[in-house]
């Protein structure tokens, strides 16, 4: 078994009020050096590859399922194996 992680966020031109709102709250809180807070979020998967085709899997998955590719863009990465 595989896992991977697969990180979703917004495009760089998608307006991201949670993150400025966040930054925001940063800066009131006195981390005046913070420049921008972005908000995404990940998936942890775990694929059976007896097939060879993990990766494949998740690429599809993100594709299919996870991305609005309206507004996201994605990256994933590979954890472990079991």
């Amino acid at each position: 078994m595989k896992k991977f992680r697969v990180y979703v966020t917004y495009k760089p031109s998608v307006f991201d009020p949670q993150g400025d709102t966040i930054t925001d709250a940063a800066k009131d809180l006195g981390y005046q050096t913070v420049q921008a807070i972005h908000v995404g979020k990940f998936f942890d998967i775990e694929v059976d590859d007896t097939e060879g085709t993990a990766a494949q899997t998740v690429e599809e998955l993100a594709e299919k399922l996870l991305v609005n590719f309206n507004l996201e863009v994605y990256r994933y990465e590979q954890l472990g194996e079991d």
